[in-house]
């Protein structure tokens, strides 16, 4: 009897264990033509368990009873919810969508369903973020989002580019969007692999960037990475190679053209002064430039010699999968990225794991770890001077690269010619290697403290060190030649460390009333060290910068530490009733250790609502309509991002001379501003999303104002006052920013075998400078950079990034010989427009750094396994100052020109705007002036691609669930009326990170943008 009772519970235990598990499997198909959706997720709801679907569509999956819910998704489609109940086989038809308000969306501490918004988010996945070759993200959001502008200012490898979200609102301070990277706040987005992004969310109005307070007012750009997926471990690899070609020229004069205006410059030296004496251009005086017959011996086009085809490549390899408790990824990625410009280059080499898993059923630890390590040989340092990209243009074509007995050639042959060594030579002997190390990660614990209620410690970090090795050569003449080479090394380490603590209450009162509250702290630090020594003088170029001891001349050493600190609380409350009617409230005080005493703390509140019309019952029998959603916000979000110790007076260390001997010394340095406080924007955002024709449309459009107040500004002080530094930080002055954005996608023919879809984004920003220093009335500043003179104006009802010069107005002809007299020059000069019975020449605003409106026209055609997609982007509006004319038009013999000189002032040719040659004794006084300003407007073939997806059949007897191999080209092309390298430039600041907006469309001799032609692949296992 005994036994009988034991079997019997043995068969009862069992049985409920078989209860307790259903084996469930069935098929994914797409419901348009019934085809299969491999790599589908089947997820099991209120649990991290599931499977992924084969390559066949097919699927198994273990679930714990038939109350389980099955969630199957895959990207592109609407998202189905199944209830298992008694069945065993569940096949599922997956509908297409272009976009659904149902998507899930990153916002800051958290994720909302896109439906549920208030604030105006746009998201950007993964496939369309990396749809072309390229070494950031900055880089890869161009053209992507409306309202965010996107400047590939300098194309050396590595680069990152500038972004700015909804134009700019500040002076003095940093105008950069702030980056959130799996939560970890303020890191540098742009040294991660780009190929490890899941998303990319876009935070741009007040009611999505308060809940990051102080430095929300620039935008805020979230990014997720990819982590681990339920179902089997899946291995994939995207590997891609890619050749750049120069994609414009800028014709410089050949041989024969430079004698002819060398000769006809001197030659015109009677009508401009005394004849200045010169040595001819021949055999004679140049042996070694010129035959018996004084023909040159070289016609050396620099252009060519100096940009190449350059070869790169990529490689990365994810793995990802997990169980019903355990979810994990790994990566290894490698960029090759050689340059245009020859010698330049940069090498990154990344790997990242990330850990999810079920401790228990009420804790969840996980994390994640980026380690990435890069190279980069920097040969062009963007700002203008004697560098390569200058030398291109003024490197005379009568001297070669190299003599015969290898000895380099340059300007410096030539008696009376200015300008540096050939570019050639410089990229070899001239160049700046940084070698960057980046950690970065998080680790988390999320406790489920009761139905609704969950509590999350997150603690993340970021460890940056960069070491910069520059070495300039013992035969660079004008460069380092006089120093008997150039050898520094500085280098730089930063840690940041953040604590997130909050707590997430959701609950669903019934079925009209949901809320969900956001409470929290967080707690941030940041250190940064840096030290910079440089030696000349050496006794080999052997030595370099690997042993400084290798040269004599020690110059002054520098150092800095610095650090600063923040310590917040957040909080945000999301009410939905009758999900028609959704309410925002965030608010976030934040307290800095950048700002005074006085104002330490500040608060920054915001508030959203939106009105889900298309839940109403008048619309819900509507046909065209699927949905549709009104939404405004309102709210304040702060920028802090000037530097460190504004706040408190400085004393600086400086040296001096006393008794015969080098002593230190303290001078005032700063003076401080105790009652210093954040920058803040106010901003009203305004918006509509609709889905109509069977989601055939969907529409997003914004319209919005930004009020910047309290900006910081660096406001002039007496120097008589004794500081080091004339200026001191106020909060003065204020910007306006309104703008309309607009993003439209459709999908125009879907069928069985064909598709064709469409995207289209539109902005527009209209900056404007609503006041400046009350106190001195408004009086214009001038911020600079400075090129001959001021290149840059702020003025009160005018926009930042404004031009301010001359108005050139041709030249004078013969028979205005009489007034080119009353301004001391001569027929043939520039001529300019003049206060009336003056010599004073009337300046203005000439031109303008920001365009009126941007925009992106997408398609893409897909026919069975072919696709082709194609990028057009717009910037209108715009000017670009082409300020290289100033060493490229009017200096013909001291250097090169540009082939416009052809086009000078002579008595046969009268009507130009370029002047009479001269040699450079007599040249005219160049001025940043309307002719240099030219239209930047442009209309780019930003991408087109041509790919091809191997079928499920191929697949299957391949054991492969993915095979696509594809070609693109970027840049194909840019119609332009801009006459330099490409019109999207800015020479004078080309890094990011720092406020540019000055700078920005500033042209001097840059880093040609090349066209890319790319041949990748896709595989997975």
């Amino acid at each position: 009897m005994k036994k009988i009772l034991v079997y019997a519970l043995a068969c009862l235990l069992f049985s409920m264990h078989a209860m307790a598990q259903i084996r469930v499997s069935g098929k994914v198909t797409n419901a348009n033509d019934g085809s299969p959706i491999p790599n589908a997720t089947i997820a099991i709801k209120g649990t991290s368990s599931g499977t992924i679907a084969n390559e066949a569509g097919n699927y198994t999956v273990q679930v714990p009873n038939q109350n389980a819910i099955l969630v199957i998704s895959f990207t592109g489609f609407a998202t189905k919810e199944v209830p298992v109940g008694a069945q065993t086989v569940i096949n599922v038809a997956l509908s297409e969508q272009v976009s659904t308000l149902n998507d899930i969306v990153v916002i800051g501490y958290g994720t909302v369903k896109k439906s549920d918004l208030t604030g105006a988010v746009a998201t950007v996945k993964a496939d369309k973020l990396m749809d072309m070759p390229v070494p950031n993200v900055s880089q890869a959001l161009q053209g992507k989002v409306a309202g965010v502008d996107v400047n590939i200012n300098s194309s050396a490898p590595g680069q990152p580019a500038k972004v700015r979200i909804r134009g700019i609102g500040s002076f003095n301070s940093n105008v950069d969007p702030i980056y959130v990277v799996d939560g970890v706040i303020g890191v540098d987005a742009n040294q991660l692999n780009p190929n490890d992004i899941a998303s990319v969310e876009v935070l741009k109005d007040a009611s999505s960037t308060a809940i990051y307070g102080a430095r929300g007012a620039n935008g805020v750009i979230m990014i997720t990475t990819k982590r681990g997926r339920p179902g089997p471990t899946e291995i994939s690899y995207q590997g891609d190679v890619n050749v750049s070609t120069l994609a414009r020229h800028m014709p410089t004069l050949n041989s024969e053209e430079f004698i002819k205006v060398y000769n006809t410059a001197f030659a015109n030296d009677a009508k401009f002064g005394t004849l200045v004496p010169h040595l001819e251009l021949n055999h004679i005086n140049y042996p070694k430039l010129f035959d018996q017959n004084d023909k040159p011996l070289y016609n050396t086009n620099w252009e060519k010699e100096t940009y190449k085809p350059a070869v790169s490549t990529s490689h990365q390899l994810n793995v990802q999968g997990g169980n019903e408790k355990t979810l994990y990824s790994f990566s290894l990625g490698y960029l090759d990225q050689n340059g245009l410009m020859i010698e330049s280059w940069f090498r990154r080499y990344s790997s990242r794991l990330t850990i999810d898993t079920d401790i228990k059923k009420w804790l969840k630890m996980g994390g994640n770890i980026n380690l990435v390590s890069s190279k980069q040989r920097l040969v062009s340092d963007g700002n203008g001077s004697l560098n390569v990209a200058r030398m291109v243009t003024e490197e005379v074509p009568i001297v070669p690269v190299k003599y015969p007995d290898g000895t380099w050639a340059g300007n410096f042959d030539i008696a009376g010619l200015e300008g540096g060594p050939n570019p050639v030579h410089i990229a070899n002997n001239r160049y700046t290697l940084n070698n960057n190390i980046n950690a970065l990660g998080d680790a988390y614990a999320l406790f489920h403290i009761i139905p609704g209620l969950d509590f999350k410690s997150d603690f993340g970090y970021s460890l940056f060190s960069q070491k910069s090795n520059y070495y300039s050569a013992m035969n660079l003449p004008h460069l380092s030649q006089d120093q008997g080479g150039v050898g520094r090394i500085n280098n730089t380490t930063s840690k940041y460390w953040q604590s997130e603590n909050y707590f997430t209450y959701d609950k669903k009162f019934n079925a009209n009333n949901a809320l969900t509250a956001l409470l929290g702290i967080s707690f941030q630090q940041y250190k940064q060290e840096y030290v910079n020594v440089e030696t000349q003088n050496f006794i080999d170029d052997f030595f370099q910068w690997n042993n400084l001891a290798g040269g004599t001349v020690k110059q002054t050493s520098e150092s800095s530490d610095y650090s600063w600190s923040m310590n917040s609380y957040f909080a945000r409350a999301t009410y939905n009733l009758m999900d028609k009617y959704l309410f925002t409230g965030t608010g976030r005080v934040d307290g800095s250790s950048k700002f005074g005493k006085n104002n330490k703390y500040a608060f920054f509140p915001s508030i959203g609502a939106a009105w889900r019309i298309s839940q109403e019952n008048f619309m819900k029998n509507s046909k065209g309509i699927n949905e549709l959603k009104l939404r405004a916000s309102y709210g304040v979000s702060g920028n802090q991002e000037i530097g460190q110790y504004q706040s408190i007076p400085q004393i600086r260390t400086t040296q001096v001379v006393l008794n015969n001997a080098n002593n230190a010394g303290l001078i005032p340095g700063y003076l401080g501003n105790p009652d210093l406080k954040w920058e803040r924007s106010l901003q009203f955002d305004a918006g509509v999303e609709l889905l109509a024709i069977d989601n055939r449309i969907n529409l997003n459009v914004d319209f919005y104002t930004r009020t910047t107040k309290d900006l910081l500004l660096r406001a002039p002080i007496p120097w008589g006052a004794g500081f080091q530094d004339a200026f001191v930080y106020k909060n003065i002055g204020s910007v306006r920013n309104t703008g309309l954005e607009v993003n439209l996608q459709t999908t125009n023919i879907k069928n069985r075998d064909f598709t064709w879809t469409t995207n289209f984004i539109f902005a527009t920003n209209k900056n404007k400078i609503l006041s400046l220093n009350s106190g001195a009335g408004n009086a214009d500043i001038f911020p600079g950079p400075n090129f001959l003179g001021q290149t840059n104006i702020l003025r009160v009802g005018e926009p930042i990034g404004s031009f301010y010069g001359m108005y050139r107005l041709g030249t004078y002809g013969s028979d205005e010989a009489a007034e080119a007299a009353t301004h001391n020059l001569k027929t043939g000069d520039r001529k300019y427009l003049y206060y009336p019975g003056t010599n004073d020449p009337v300046y203005g605003i000439i031109g303008r750094a920001y365009p009126k409106w941007t925009g992106t026209f997408s398609t893409t055609f897909k026919y069975k396994q072919w696709d082709l997609t194609a990028d057009i982007r717009f910037v209108q509006g715009i000017n670009t100052a082409a300020a290289f004319k100033h060493s490229a038009e009017d200096r013909q013999t001291i250097a090169n020109s540009l082939k416009t000189v052809l086009d000078a002032w002579t008595p046969d040719h009268q009507n130009t705007y370029i002047s009479q040659v001269r040699s450079y004794k007599y040249a005219q006084d160049s001025h940043f002036d309307t002719w240099w300003v030219e239209d930047g407007s442009y209309i780019r073939g930003q991408n087109f691609t041509l790919g091809y997806n191997f079928s499920p059949d191929f697949l299957n007897r391949s054991k492969l669930n993915k095979f696509r191999i594809y070609f693109s080209v970027q840049n194909l092309f840019i119609i332009t009326k801009y006459t330099g390298y490409d019109p999207e430039i800015d020479t004078f600041n080309s890094t990011y990170g720092s406020n540019s907006a000055f700078s920005q469309g500033i042209d001097f001799f840059p880093y040609p943008r090349p066209r890319v032609w790319n041949l990748g692949v896709n595989l997975g296992f």
